[in-house]
C-alpha cells in the first residue's frame, strides 16, 4: 500500500474523530462568536493593529472550527494552557478543525501581518503556545489516530496526545517511543525531538517519522518526507515549530508489550550519592531494551527529599530482572515496586504528578555522562532545600536515561544534534500560590547554576529562557544549516514562539 493509498484508508476515521457527530457540529456553530465591531491586535514584530470588522467576518467564514474572541464564553478555557504561570490573552483563536482551517489561518495571520502562536497540546512549559494580542491557531480539535498493523504504521492529527497514540496502537501490540506524560501533545513532542521509555530502543519521537503534512508561511500545503521536500523532512525532525505548522504525522511502529517490567525502587535519600554513582556507571552499558530513570522528589514541607529510579524493560522478563537485581544486591530499597505491567499503565503512570494549571518552571541540561562530581552537586542542592521555610512548592530533579539508538543517527542527519548525550537532567517546581513565584524562581536558577558546567547543551522542548545563545546550543552545528531552511521557508520569521531559529533575509 502507497502512502496516498494509506492515507486515503484512514481518512474516513480521521474526519470522524475530528468533527464526531452532527450534534457536535451543531455545538461548534452555537460556539461562533459575534462580532460586533474592529478588534484591536499585536503584529508579528509587536506593533499594534485593527482588524477591521468586515476582515474577521470573512475570516470566520473561512472556517469549518469556530473563531474564539474574548467575549465568548469559551475564550477563557481555551486560552489556558498546561502550565498555569501563563496568562496571555489572544485577539482571536481559530479553532482548527483540519488542515483548511490552518491553511485559512495563516493566510489571514499573514494578510495581517499578526503575531502567531500555534498550539497542540498546549502542554509546552514556556507557553509559547499562546500569545498576546495576536493569533492562537489551536490545533487541539485535531485528535484522531489510526494504524495500519501490516504496515507498521500510525497516522495522527496535530492536536492528538500522546495518550491517544499509544491506546490506538497498543491494540495492535505496536507503539512508537512517546514521552512520560500522556496528557501531553504528541506534536510539540515529536517536533523538538521526542524523548521518551522507548527512545533507547527505538530512537527518538522525531525518528520514527516517516512523513509529515505542514503548511507553510505562505499558506501552502505540502508533504515533507524521505522522498518529497527532504529538507523540510530533515528540519522538523528535531527543529521545533519553526518551518512551518504540521497538521499530520506518520510515524513507524514496533513490537512492543502489551507487557513490561516497570516500577519505582524507593531509597533513603542518605543513600542518594551511592545510589547514583551506582547507577550512573550502570547506565552506561545497559541494554536497550532497559531505561532506568532518576526521580528526586521534593515535596512541600518535606523533611527529607525522596529517591526513586523508574525502571522499564520492554525485552525479556528474566533478563529484565537480572539486571535490576543489581540494584537490589547494591542497596536493598525502602520500597520496591518493580513488576509486570501494562505498558499503557506505565505510559500514564506520571499523569496525576503533572495536572494542568500549577504554576511551573524548569531548568534542564543535556548531559554526556553523570560524573560523580555532579551527582555531589544534584544531592546537595536538593538536600540544602528541605526543611528550608515552605513556599508551597514541590521540587522535582529528574534525570531522563538516553543513549542506545538515539546515538545510532548522526548529529547532522537530523536537525536534532544531541546524539551524544546520555542523560538529560531536568529541575522541575510547581506550586499554586503566585506569591511564592519569585523566590520558588530564584530557588531553582541558583541550584541549576551549579549544575550548568556538567551540561552540554539544550534539548529545546524543555527550554523556558530561549535567547539566542541558548538556542545555539539547542541546535548546536546544526543552527547554519536550520538558518538557511529558515530564510526559505519562513524568511518574515511569521512562526517565532518557539526555540526560534532567526532568518537572514
Amino acid at each position: 500500500m502507497d502512502r496516498r493509498a494509506f492515507n486515503r484508508s484512514m481518512l474516513g476515521a480521521g474526519l470522524a474523530a475530528t468533527f464526531g457527530t452532527s450534534g457536535a457540529l451543531a455545538a461548534a456553530a452555537e460556539s461562533l462568536s459575534k462580532i460586533t465591531g474592529d478588534l484591536p491586535a499585536i503584529t508579528r514584530t509587536g506593533g499594534e493593529t485593527t482588524l477591521s470588522r468586515a476582515a474577521i467576518k470573512e475570516f470566520q467564514a473561512s472556517l469549518r472550527g469556530p473563531l474564539i474572541l474574548p467575549d465568548n464564553a469559551a475564550y477563557d478555557k481555551t486560552r489556558a494552557v498546561w502550565n498555569g504561570m501563563i496568562d496571555k490573552h489572544p485577539a482571536l483563536i481559530a479553532r482548527c478543525a483540519g488542515a483548511a482551517d490552518v491553511i485559512n489561518a495563516v493566510q489571514f495571520a499573514g494578510s495581517n501581518d499578526l503575531l502567531v502562536a500555534v498550539r497542540g497540546g498546549g502542554h509546552s512549559i514556556s507557553g509559547k503556545s499562546v500569545c498576546e494580542g495576536g493569533l492562537m491557531i489551536d490545533l487541539s480539535p485535531m485528535q484522531w489516530a489510526t494504524v495500519n498493523p501490516e504496515l507498521r504504521r500510525a497516522r495522527i492529527g496535530a492536536g492528538t496526545l500522546l495518550g491517544e497514540l499509544d491506546h490506538a496502537s497498543q491494540q495492535f501490540g505496536l507503539a512508537t517511543t512517546t514521552g512520560t506524560v500522556s496528557h501531553t501533545g504528541a506534536a510539540g513532542l515529536t517536533l523538538g525531538g521526542g524523548h521518551g521509555r522507548l527512545a533507547r530502543r527505538f530512537g527518538l519521537a522525531a525518528d520514527n517519522v516517516r512523513s509529515v503534512d505542514l503548511v507553510t508561511a505562505s499558506g501552502e500545503l505540502v508533504v515533507a518526507s524521505a522522498r518529497e521536500n527532504q529538507d523540510l523532512y530533515w528540519g522538523v525532525r528535531g527543529g521545533g515549530g519553526n518551518f512551518g505548522i504540521v497538521t499530520s504525522f506518520e510515524y513507524d511502529l514496533h513490537e512492543v508489550g502489551p507487557t513490561v517490567l516497570n516500577g519505582l525502587m524507593m531509597y533513603q535519600f542518605s543513600d542518594a550519592k551511592d545510589v547514583l554513582k551506582f547507577y550512573a556507571e550502570f547506565s552506561q552499558t545497559a541494554p536497550r531494551e532497559m531505561t532506568v530513570d532518576v526521580i528526586m522528589l521534593s515535596p512541600p514541607g518535606a523533611r527529607s527529599p525522596i529517591l526513586m529510579l523508574s525502571f522499564c524493560h520492554t525485552g525479556d522478563f528474566d533478563e529484565g530482572q537480572r539486571l535490576i537485581d543489581q540494584f537490589r544486591a547494591f542497596r536493598k530499597p525502602r520500597v520496591d515496586q518493580v513488576s509486570p505491567k501494562s505498558y499503557l499503565e506505565v505510559q500514564s503512570s506520571a499523569d496525576a504528578n503533572t495536572p494542568a494549571g500549577v504554576l511551573y518552571y524548569n531548568k534542564s541540561g543535556l548531559m554526556g555522562e553523570l560524573a560523580p562530581e555532579a551527582v555531589d552537586e544534584i544531592v546537595d542542592r536538593l538536600s540544602e532545600a528541605a526543611g528550608q521555610a515552605d513556599p508551597g512548592v514541590a521540587s522535582n530533579v529528574i534525570i531522563q536515561h538516553l543513549g542506545g539508538a538515539v546515538g545510532d543517527v548522526a548529529p547532522g542527519d537530523t536537525a536534532y544534534p544531541h546524539r551524544d548525550a546520555r542523560h538529560d537532567f531536568l529541575i522541575l517546581s510547581g506550586w499554586k500560590n503566585p506569591d511564592f513565584s519569585e523566590q520558588n524562581i530564584k530557588w531553582l536558577r541558583d541550584a541549576y547554576a551549579t549544575i550548568d558546567p556538567y551540561t552540554i547543551g539544550f534539548y529545546s522542548n524543555h527550554m523556558v529562557d530561549s535567547d539566542q545563545p541558548k538556542v545555539r546550543l539547542a541546535y548546536r552545528g546544526n543552527y547554519d544549516r536550520m538558518v538557511q531552511l529558515k530564510n526559505k521557508y519562513d524568511p518574515q520569521n511569521r512562526f517565532r514562539l518557539n526555540a526560534n531559529v532567526q532568518p537572514t533575509v
